[in-house]
């Protein structure tokens, strides 16, 4: 994919945003776009400030200055309607482990605005899809951790939203996990969902269509894997990210 996704397919749409804590610049005057359907990576160490951006992103936090767009609803007017139209996931997955994985899936539809019918018809899709049919009444607690994992993805998308944000949703799982759920990612991806994730694994890097590096608040880099390899003369996404964020000065 092109770097400027300048089109009607802008899902994400971001103008000089910036977020100021004080005399402290947390994100300074970053501008991107990501389109439909794209798994968009969005990578920086610890520090770098891809959390603050992101929260920005998911209408939880007003920007300094700067502008953006996600879903087509203005990050600073319209984050109640940005609310409805994405998914979050976070690295603690957000589950209520004394509740049943459909007790999950309903309350988290139900948060979302879903009907009643629409909840029973999404349910009934995801335990067939996911193959979660044997474990619908079983308290999150007594599930391994690749079911949790899968079973927040589901919780995070079971209203078809425009865009997923998934913040380091693999750390802590073994490979194999890790690929099973980038499978997920793959798929949700294919039916025109726009995916946009944060991951310590820079090996993930490479799963996604386009990576922004964030360094000190300010993006960096941002292409493609290939490209982004091409351009530093680096062959993994790791040896990029060992010479982008080479002089950076923050750390959490």
């Amino acid at each position: 994919m092109n770097q400027d996704n300048t089109s009607a397919a802008e899902v994400i749409s971001v103008r000089d945003l910036t977020k100021r804590f004080g005399s402290f610049t947390a994100v300074d005057h970053i501008s991107f776009s990501v389109a439909r359907g794209e798994i968009f990576g969005f990578l920086g160490a610890n520090g770098a400030g891809k959390t603050t951006a992101m929260r920005m992103l998911c209408g939880l936090s007003f920007p300094t200055s700067g502008s953006g767009t996600v879903a087509g609803f203005d990050i600073v007017s319209q984050s109640e309607q940005i609310k409805r139209r994405i998914g979050y996931m976070s690295q603690r997955f957000s589950l209520y482990a004394d509740l049943s994985v459909e007790q999950n899936l309903r309350l988290f539809a139900t948060i979302y605005g879903m009907s009643a019918s629409d909840i029973r018809s999404a349910t009934a899709r995801l335990f067939r899809e996911l193959e979660m049919e044997s474990v619908r009444s079983t308290p999150v607690r007594d599930l391994p951790v690749g079911w949790k994992q899968k079973l927040a993805f589901a919780a995070a998308t079971i209203h078809r939203p425009d865009v997923v944000f998934l913040d380091e949703p693999t750390g802590g799982v073994d490979p194999i996990t890790r690929r099973r759920f980038w499978e997920l990612i793959y798929k949700a991806s294919s039916e025109g969902m726009t995916v946009f994730v944060t991951t310590h694994y820079l090996d993930e890097a490479e799963y996604c269509n386009r990576v922004s590096i964030m360094v000190d608040g300010r993006i960096k880099a941002l292409d493609s894997p290939a490209e982004l390899k091409r351009r530093y003369g680096a062959s993994t996404m790791d040896e990029v990210f060992r010479i982008v964020a080479s002089d950076a000065t923050r750390s959490e």
